[in-house]
């Protein structure tokens, strides 16, 4: 999993600066259940009490955020959305590339 730091370039002159924003590329299903780990402890989270704010099982929670076992989309969904957190999907083009080691660049020509 690498991660980045992007900030929006479109911002006009007088425009206080925007905070950065940590983007993951997410090449597993590993580097998913990493990232959900990580907000849950950010949040201060119990697994068996974010299991229960996003309307999933805390055994699916567990095999998430250890990469173990099959989770389908739906039930990705609902954990990110219920951490605040949400997948975006984007050509590999877009401006993320992965250097080799193993850390995401922001592309300077994307926008």
């Amino acid at each position: 999993m690498s991660s980045i730091f992007w900030q929006f370039r479109n911002m006009k002159d007088r425009e206080a600066p925007r905070p950065l924003l940590l983007i993951n590329v997410v090449q597993t299903m590993a580097d998913a259940g990493r990232c959900v780990r990580q907000m849950r402890k950010q949040q201060g989270l119990r697994i068996d009490d974010a299991a229960a704010l996003c309307g999933v099982s805390a055994d699916l929670l567990s095999r998430l955020e250890n990469g173990a076992g099959s989770v389908r989309l739906d039930k990705l969904l609902h954990v990110l959305q219920g951490l605040g957190l949400q997948l975006v999907i984007a050509p590999s083009s877009a401006g993320l590339l992965v250097g080799q080691a193993g850390h995401a660049e922001p592309n300077e020509a994307a926008p």
